[in-house]
């Protein structure tokens, strides 16, 4: 019964107050007034609330195992359940008081069975009642405390990147490059060029970091950032951008594909190599997976979780804002180079 989970200690006090108070109202409305032997209705009232403790476990077992099943099932198998279970009781409670009276078995009337069953599958309905209304309280209470989380954490997460993403070394190299481009009377380009960069600024510091754009807005910002570093890296920096039909105006959080491809950048380019980046965003009927990955030095084998702040940025933003429902797996290519895959439930 111990338990660290704050909702598993608050199931135990609620299920063994709920049951005290049946105990004391039965006793007080029911067995006092029918004037059975205290030496019978006693031990006859605590076999009853024992087995309706015991049912009501049972029965938040089996409720934990079909909260997976689809809503109309969920609802026939609760209902089905739910009636198995006052008969049980009912039988219980029936058989366990003859035999305290001496009758090894005596059937019930039609009044007895409709007055007992109907006093159990109250019972019953109330506690399988109070049990999700407390669990609909508690799961809409955690998801405006997850919420907040996310907002905290999307806020810091706006301010690392503009750290780590559009940080004095970025920008001094973009400026640089926009120099060189000036120097080289190539005025045309280095105005381009710093439009783009001015363009990638201003949606750093006017998105919502809790907004989710479109697919299409979010490669748009991409390749705005990549124009930016092709004319840094000119020939040898490749991308392929890839996007299945019907995934433009699917929903995703905003920013969360060009940390990937500035980390692939950033840790994975080699010397003198042409670095090549491949952006892919596909569908199933119920996810959209997006996948990143290069020809670069790839993760390191001792340490692969570990790339720059932009991927642990995005796992703790997915974390939050997708709990279970996401999937984040990364690893290296067997041609050399590294990839990062995300797969996310279709919003939008």
């Amino acid at each position: 019964m111990k338990s660290d989970n704050p909702r598993s200690q608050l199931f135990w006090l609620f299920q063994i107050c709920g049951w005290v108070v049946y105990a004391i109202l039965t006793e007080l409305m029911i067995k006092v007034p029918s004037d059975e032997p205290w030496a019978i209705h006693i031990p006859h009232l605590i076999i009853d609330t024992s087995c309706g403790f015991l049912i009501t476990l049972s029965l938040r077992k089996v409720f934990t195992y079909l909260s997976f099943v689809e809503l109309k099932l969920k609802v026939a198998l609760h209902i089905l359940i739910v009636i198995f279970a006052t008969l049980i009781w009912t039988q219980i409670k029936w058989i366990t008081l003859q035999w305290f009276y001496g009758n090894f078995w005596l059937s019930m009337t039609w009044f007895d069975f409709g007055t007992w069953t109907s006093a159990s599958l109250t019972m019953l309905s109330t506690w399988t009642a109070f049990y999700y209304g407390i669990k609909i309280y508690l799961d809409n209470l955690e998801q405006t405390q997850k919420v907040a989380e996310a907002t905290h954490l999307a806020k810091e997460s706006q301010l690392k990147m503009l750290r780590y993403q559009l940080n004095p070394h970025f920008m001094f190299n973009s400026i640089n490059a926009i120099c060189t481009l000036i120097l080289k009377k190539e005025s045309l380009e280095a105005v381009k060029m710093l439009e783009k960069l001015c363009d990638l600024l201003r949606h750093s510091l006017y998105t919502d970091p809790l907004e989710k754009v479109s697919v299409k807005e979010e490669i748009g910002i991409l390749s705005t950032y990549l124009d930016i570093e092709k004319c840094r890296f000119a020939d040898k920096l490749v991308v392929d951008i890839s996007v299945e039909n019907g995934c433009d105006e699917l929903l995703i959080p905003s920013m969360l594909i060009q940390p990937l491809v500035e980390n692939a950048l950033k840790h994975g380019m080699r010397s003198g190599k042409v670095m090549q980046v491949a952006v892919a965003v596909e569908k199933s009927k119920s996810a959209l997976k997006i996948t990143v990955s290069d020809s670069g030095k790839g993760f390191d084998n001792s340490n692969t979780h570990k790339r720059g702040i932009g991927l642990a940025n995005c796992e703790q933003r997915l974390k939050l804002m997708y709990g279970k429902s996401h999937r984040i797996e990364k690893g290296n290519l067997n041609e050399g180079g590294a990839w990062v895959c995300i797969t996310l439930p279709i919003s939008g």
